[in-house]
């Protein structure tokens, strides 16, 4: 790992994910958490606030990047509900089967491995009825956009620490054994489109 990789990149998709639109979109998604709660992705802590202690038993935080654990510290010692953070792979939860009430998923999926065996690990270790709630950047179903991401991709890439641009988020869900109880597909306000195209909502296991 280079020092950009290590140091200033993490830096950097750290302070886009924190803009107050994205706080704002997170807001929207992350309350609804209840019960024992798994957020793959949980790196600088960034949900944390959004958390209601009335609703949540606990959140189990998952992920591999000790950069971006690193810039949450003092966000994870400040969480208003209780917080354990597993430093592992989302393809590869050191969890139980059938153990997690809720999984939180936000601005993850564009940079995991295999977004697809992510997320069937997520569904081997929700409750039957437990359900996903998903906050998303990724592919465009306009093609002049899509041409756009894919050209952009590799550069963003590198630029983002693995982040990419052409995940297409409601596909990957589905392929992955998830029905949507609810999902929007819309452009974050301010955002350049190729950045700015987002998926959300709510899903289970079919």
């Amino acid at each position: 790992m280079n020092l950009y990789s290590r140091y200033i990149g993490p830096k950097f998709v750290s302070c886009l994910c924190s803009m107050k639109d994205i706080e704002a979109e997170r807001e929207r998604v992350v309350p609804l958490a209840q019960g024992v709660v798994l957020e793959i992705g949980i790196g600088p802590g960034l949900n944390l606030p959004f958390y209601n202690p009335g609703q949540v038993t606990n959140v189990i935080g998952v992920d591999p990047s000790r950069a971006f654990l690193n810039l949450g510290e003092v966000r994870h010692r400040a969480s208003r509900v209780p917080l354990e953070i597993i430093r592992a792979q989302a393809e590869a939860l050191p969890l139980g089967d059938a153990s997690i009430d809720t999984a939180v998923v936000t601005y993850t999926l564009c940079s995991v491995q295999d977004p697809v065996q992510a997320l069937r690990e997520v569904r081997r270790v929700l409750k039957p009825e437990g359900r996903v709630l998903f906050l998303e950047h990724g592919l465009s179903p306009e093609p002049g956009v899509a041409r756009w991401q894919y050209r952009l991709n590799p550069i963003w890439r590198s630029l983002a620490v693995g982040c990419n641009l052409t995940r297409p988020v409601a596909a990957l869900l589905r392929q992955a054994g998830f029905r949507f109880e609810n999902v929007e597909e819309y452009y974050v306000n301010g955002a350049p489109r190729p950045i700015g195209f987002h998926c959300r909502g709510v899903a289970k296991a079919t």
